[in-house]
């Protein structure tokens, strides 16, 4: 019992820590989102959406570079233009969507490469698999409104993605872009 009582009151400890050394964002849902596009034998290469419904960006002091990031994405609305294809990935056979019902990414290390861009490396957990994760991020627009831009690559099987019938025609590794917005 007093194992989980050290490690809260350590959570609320560093969080402090962390809002006292920067100023928190939340991520706007409306205006941000998650890009995939991955190699199919079929069709080139199958794209689409996943909505980010929800996340903060923590920025330092007189920067635009976060210090810290996470964001939580809604698997069962994912479109990729096709019903069939939408029905299929959140099924059980791919995201399973019902079991596992939002993705997170936490970032664990963010490393300034210039004054407009970053590198952020971190922990993707979805399909009830958690995996480390490195994004290449730059910042974009206005100085008055600005907005971030990353790039991933994820293997989908490192999240027990496999399917018999298909898994031969479908590409292992999933490119990735994030647009986000803050309010």
């Amino acid at each position: 019992m007093r194992i989980p009582v050290i490690a809260f009151a350590l959570f609320f400890a560093l969080a402090s820590v962390t809002r006292a050394d920067g100023d928190s964002h939340a991520i706007d849902a409306a205006k941000s989102k998650a890009a995939f596009s991955v190699p199919h034998v079929f069709v080139e290469r199958v794209t689409g959406t996943v909505p980010i419904v929800g996340g903060t960006v923590v920025l330092a002091p007189d920067s635009e570079i976060p210090v810290s990031l996470t964001a939580e994405l809604d698997p069962s609305k994912i479109s990729s233009g096709d019903h069939d294809r939408d029905a299929a990935l959140t099924g059980p056979d791919f995201f399973d969507a019902k079991a596992d019902p939002s993705w997170t990414f936490t970032s664990t290390k963010i490393t300034p490469v210039s004054a407009m861009s970053f590198g952020i490396d971190g922990t993707l957990t979805m399909h009830g698999v958690t995996v480390p994760e490195h994004l290449d991020a730059t910042i974009r627009g206005a100085a008055a409104h600005r907005t971030y831009h990353a790039v991933g690559h994820i293997d989908r099987k490192a999240f027990h993605m496999s399917v018999t019938r298909l898994d031969p025609v479908i590409g292992n590794i999933v490119d990735v872009t994030l647009d986000i917005d803050l309010k």
